[in-house]
């Protein structure tokens, strides 16, 4: 649940025009009248509060189908990316990481293809490994994760091309953290980003007792195969984070569990010079200037739609080349505005210009022309609410 401290008097007191964020609502709320989604969730946030949250339909919580609420929580699949991509910007920020530092030399175990790869290519995607395996039953198990580390190969020469590493970077980066800081990851995005954050339910690691108000994810119809890219992104893989044990986990790449709430204020310090409403630092300005500047060029392109993919460290960010709503961001946004998607459309993402953020989830996977035109949709009004 979120905290009072974090709820505005009323969107106009954060500068939010009340009938621009009913239209957002409305959006969100349409699809589940149509029966497209069986529950969706989406709040707005600025000036470091929450402007509104609002829950529709029916969601399987503990078992059982339940009406969603606004203390219904969700998997947010790869809109984690940003979570973790924020932990090791405080790494770059404290001095103990670097760029330009082989994979290898920071994780001995990793085997001799990947040892080269550097610290910059693995967050930028372009790092020549987006397939490579890692069990079920290595989620929970660090030594089973190096030890699959060591058997991991390159698909292409790193730097050369990109193509999404839906999970197997983020593994890489959560052993980063863990070697750099001594702390396991999910303790560490736990005491640097949730906790001064005032975030006590941004779960990358959720413990049990929260399980019962999770939405189990299902699909609508027959799923289809993944599309160009997302090859490792199965019906299987997404259907695997309904288990306890995966979302205890805390999967860097795609397992986190909160509420859009909670997404939302996430970017809230992010796009208001790294500080957090009740004036604590999380990251320096120069911090986050530094990791949301694109690094990626014209020659790293979408693998389906074969636009330029404007990433950042480990966040994308919307451009001004006329394809930001193709990157989740809509067709309003600013062209600093950055985050990450989900799969199956969750949304999260800041706009440094104007200081919205939004979050967005739902429990319910649908084909991906009619996700994509919801993301656009839900994005484009969210960042048109400034009154």
């Amino acid at each position: 649940m979120i905290d009072d401290r974090h709820l505005a008097t009323s969107p106009e007191s954060v500068g939010i025009d009340s009938e621009k964020l009913e239209a957002v609502f409305a959006r969100a709320k349409r699809d589940v009248d149509d029966g497209i989604l069986t529950s969706a969730q989406v709040a707005v946030a600025r000036q470091g509060k929450l402007a509104g949250i609002r829950s529709y339909g029916q969601a399987t919580q503990g078992g059982e189908m339940r009406l969603a609420t606004d203390n219904t929580l969700f998997c947010i699949f790869s809109a984690t990316k940003a979570i973790i991509a924020a932990a090791v910007w405080t790494l770059f920020e404290r001095n103990l990481l670097r760029l330009d530092e082989r994979l290898g030399d920071i994780v001995p175990e990793i085997g001799n293809e990947l040892e080269a790869v550097t610290v910059e290519q693995c967050l930028l995607h372009v790092g020549g490994f987006p397939r490579a395996p890692l069990q079920l039953d290595a989620f929970a198990d660090r030594q089973a994760r190096l030890d699959a580390f060591a058997t991991w190969h390159l698909d292409w020469e790193p730097g050369s091309r990109f193509e999404y590493h839906a999970g197997s970077a983020h593994w890489v980066l959560a052993e980063i953290i863990q070697r750099r800081t001594g702390e396991d990851f999910r303790d560490y995005v736990r005491a640097t980003l949730a906790t001064p954050m005032g975030l006590d339910e941004l779960f990358v690691g959720m413990p049990t007792s929260a399980n019962d108000r999770v939405a189990s994810v299902h699909y609508k119809e027959s799923p289809a195969e993944p599309p160009g890219g997302w090859g490792v992104v199965t019906p299987e893989a997404i259907l695997n984070f309904n288990q306890l044990a995966v979302r205890e986990a805390g999967v860097p790449g795609a397992g986190g569990i909160m509420s859009a709430a909670e997404l939302a204020l996430f970017y809230q310090p992010l796009i208001n010079g790294g500080m957090a409403a009740d004036g604590t630092r999380i990251l320096k300005p120069e911090t986050i200037e530094f990791a949301t500047t694109v690094r990626t060029t014209q020659q790293h392109r979408d693998t389906i739609l074969e636009f330029p993919v404007n990433r950042a460290l480990a966040v994308v960010v919307a451009g001004d080349d006329g394809s930001a709503h193709l990157r989740g961001f809509g067709r309003v946004a600013s062209a600093r505005t950055f985050g990450h998607g989900g799969a199956g459309g969750q949304i999260g993402w800041g706009d440094p210009e104007n200081g919205i953020s939004v979050g967005y989830c739902t429990d319910t996977f649908v084909d991906e022309l009619t996700m994509g035109r919801r993301v656009t949709a839900i994005s484009s009004l969210a960042a048109g609410c400034a009154s």
